[in-house]
C-alpha cells in the first residue's frame, strides 16, 4: 500500500466502530419501532434528508419533535466537537493559499446538489443500502468510488 494511504491502529478501529453505528442505527429503530404505539419507519444513518429536516424544522417550527434523524445531526456534530476536545486536536481552520477556497465551495456545491437531487448522499443511499445488501446501493457505492477515483485522478495527478 502506498504511503499515502497507510493509516494508524486508532484510524482502523475508530472506522470500524463507525461503521458499527450504522448496524446500531438499525437495532435501535427497530427496537423504537417495536415498543411505540406510532408507526415508526426502520432505518439508519442518514445525513442529507435528516439536515435538510432539521434545517426546515427550525425554520418553520416553534418546537421540533425529537426523533433520531433529529437527535442525528446536532450529535454528530457535538460528538465530535468533544472528541477533538478530549484528544487536545480542537483547533480552527481556515483557508489559505495552499488550500484552495473555490476547491472546496465547489465540491461542497456539487455535493449538496447532488445529496439533494438523488434524495440521499453517500452516507444513507451507499453505506446504509449497502448493509441491507441492496443492489442499488452497491451500484451507487461503485460510481460513488469511481466518480471521486476519477476526481481525484484529474485533480491531483502529476502534471
Amino acid at each position: 500500500m502506498p504511503k499515502k494511504y497507510k493509516t494508524g491502529r486508532w484510524i482502523e478501529i475508530t472506522a470500524i466502530l463507525t461503521g458499527l453505528c450504522i448496524t446500531l442505527g438499525w437495532v435501535l429503530n427497530s427496537y423504537l419501532a417495536d415498543n411505540s404505539f406510532d408507526l415508526v419507519p426502520i432505518k439508519s444513518i442518514s445525513f442529507t434528508g435528516p439536515s435538510a429536516d432539521t434545517l426546515m424544522g427550525l425554520i418553520n417550527r416553534p418546537s421540533l419533535p425529537f426523533t433520531f434523524d433529529i437527535g442525528l445531526v446536532p450529535g454528530v456534530f457535538l460528538g465530535s466537537f468533544a472528541a477533538s476536545v478530549v484528544a487536545k486536536e480542537f483547533h480552527l481552520e481556515q483557508f489559505t493559499q495552499e488550500t484552495r477556497q473555490a476547491r472546496y465551495l465547489i465540491g461542497a456545491s456539487m455535493m449538496g446538489f447532488g445529496g439533494m437531487l438523488a434524495g440521499g448522499c453517500a452516507v444513507g443511499a451507499g453505506v446504509t443500502g449497502g448493509s441491507l445488501l441492496a443492489v442499488t446501493a452497491w451500484l451507487a457505492l461503485f460510481f460513488m468510488w469511481l466518480g471521486a477515483g476519477a476526481t481525484d485522478w484529474i485533480v491531483d495527478r502529476p502534471r
